[in-house]
């Protein structure tokens, strides 16, 4: 049985925390303009709501309601430039192009058939030199690593450590 996300976000404000270190880390070291983040999973925004406040768009896809809509109130109080999509992320089409894909810890909750494809729907909308950020458990990056030393692909891997995987598009 799944976890009801809808239901723990609209008991407990700020229900995962803070941010994660390393895309803190990422964020903070990053040059050039605003970057276009889609965040996949976003949940109540722990992660985009600190990069939107360091000057990113973010557009964050999550299944819960509720946790989109806690959101995306703190984006308007603080005129945060933040969109959400209500949407379960095999259905989901991205629209445009992205600088950085932000999987923190959620295509583990698909099934296992499916992570890869999902992934690679939503690698297809990444600009060239765009960046993959991804947070799952250390025994499902083996398969998304796979995604990206594909021969066609060009991706260069950046960070591979403890339940990290962060990649660049298009790098040498």
């Amino acid at each position: 049985m799944l976890f009801d996300y809808d239901a723990f976000y609209a008991e407990t404000p700020e229900g995962l925390g803070k941010p994660t270190q390393d895309f803190v880390e990422f964020f903070e070291g990053l040059e050039g303009p605003p970057k276009q983040v889609l965040d996949l999973g976003y949940g109540q925004g722990r992660d985009a709501i600190f990069i939107a406040r360091l000057g990113h768009k973010v557009t964050g896809i999550d299944t819960s309601s509720n946790g989109i809509s806690q959101l995306l109130a703190t984006a308007r109080q603080e005129a945060l430039p933040i969109s959400g999509h209500v949407a379960d992320l095999e259905g989901y089409g991205p629209i445009g192009s992205y600088d950085i894909l932000l999987v923190d810890r959620t295509l583990h909750m698909l099934p296992k058939e499916r992570r890869g494809p999902v992934l690679t729907k939503f690698l297809n909308a990444l600009a060239m030199n765009g960046h993959l950020l991804i947070a799952d458990e250390p025994k499902n990056l083996t398969v998304f690593k796979s995604l990206l030393i594909e021969p066609q692909r060009n991706w260069h891997i950046m960070n591979e450590r403890r339940g990290f995987l962060f990649a660049q598009s298009g790098a040498l």
